[in-house]
């Protein structure tokens, strides 16, 4: 009878011990799409710099007494792609990296500083479309809501609300940080005490409603535009003013960068956060790769907005204009002075002009 017990607690132990096991070698396996992500990672990261820099140089070093509306709401959505830009070598290296203290910086910093930036861009997209969606639907009147100061009043109240959130956010998740964690675990939210972990599906629950939110009325605000254009067509009996057509192909192109860059990663994400954790191990996996796939989408943004700046801004398209003109012009007159002296030369021998005349 002994013996019989001493087996079966032996048994019992053996299975306990090949469990665990099993649990750790799933942890410890390292994610194959690992290095995929630092390759995209830092493209992605090289390209969206360059570009918000463009961006930004012409926004804020170039002196505009007057500004539109959706000029400052154009100039705020710059910064938060710019500063998402600059939360993505934090990013990289938590993927290159094995230190725990690489991945605490990162998730209580970097991510924090990444979905701030990142909410903050998708309600200024949606100030943007209501902006424009005022101006079609009622073109000979200027709404409270377009003005400039009106404009300048949303973005300090946006980023003042956004930054108290994420203030909040860090201070609740450094305090209630686990103090023994698992090098191996994957992602933010595995490497979370209890509590942590009922904060992160609330605020994710709250940045779903602000997302939703944000889709609904940017679809709504695109029909408009489209039934707006349409009734105009009917009542003038001919096609529609060029300059409303080409209102209606920037609310499209803006409705077109929200959904590829924000939809998947949000239908991913709920799910990813309420379902875990995940007995399987290779469906965690699997989860895992395709969530961070719709994060690596969702940066696309930062690359995709600089169309949106040269579709809706007139300033824009004529600041880029000027500055290569101003580049060509000088690359002439650095890499051509002698044929420029020359062609002067041949000219005058051959025939006499006055001087006034050759200067043209």
């Amino acid at each position: 009878m002994a013996a019989t017990s001493l087996t079966t607690a032996f048994t019992a132990t053996s299975t306990s011990n090949m469990t665990n096991s099993t649990s750790l070698s799933c942890e410890m396996n390292q994610v194959p799409s690992h290095p995929l992500f630092i390759s995209a990672y830092c493209l992605v990261s090289l390209i969206s710099l360059a570009m918000n820099t463009i961006t930004m140089r012409v926004y804020f070093c170039t002196s505009r007494r007057l500004q539109s509306s959706v000029t400052i709401y154009l100039k705020n959505l710059a910064a938060a792609d710019f500063f998402i830009c600059l939360c993505l070598p934090l990013r990289i290296a938590k993927y290159a990296s094995k230190s725990l203290t690489m991945r605490n910086i990162y998730c209580n910093f970097g991510a924090t500083a990444f979905y701030l930036n990142m909410y903050a861009s998708i309600l200024f997209m949606d100030y943007i479309a209501v902006n424009r969606y005022l101006k079609i639907v009622h073109p000979l009147e200027t709404h409270p809501l377009q003005t400039p100061r009106a404009a300048r009043n949303i973005s300090i109240v946006t980023w003042v609300c956004m930054s108290t959130m994420a203030c909040i956010f860090l201070f609740l998740s450094t305090s209630w940080s686990v103090e023994s964690q698992p090098l191996t675990a994957l992602g933010c939210d595995a490497i979370s005490s209890s509590k942590l972990s009922l904060l992160h599906k609330i605020t994710h629950s709250i940045s779903a409603t602000i997302f939703i939110f944000v889709l609904v009325s940017l679809v709504f605000f695109y029909c408009g535009t489209v039934r707006s254009l349409r009734q105009t067509e009917q009542g003038q009996g001919r096609a529609c003013n060029p300059k409303l057509r080409k209102s209606k192909r920037n609310m499209l192109v803006l409705v077109v960068v929200f959904c590829v860059c924000f939809v998947p990663y949000h239908l991913v994400r709920l799910p990813y956060v309420f379902l875990k954790p995940l007995k399987n191990c290779s469906t965690a996996h699997a989860f895992y790769t395709v969530k961070e796939l719709t994060v690596l989408l969702s940066v696309l943004n930062a690359c995709l907005d600089p169309l949106i700046y040269f579709f809706f801004c007139k300033a824009f398209r004529a600041q880029l204009s000027l500055r290569k003109y101003q580049a060509t012009s000088s690359w002439q007159l650095t890499e051509a002075p002698g044929e420029t002296r020359k062609t002067s030369n041949e000219d005058s021998k051959g025939f006499s002009t006055p001087r006034r005349q050759s200067v043209f």
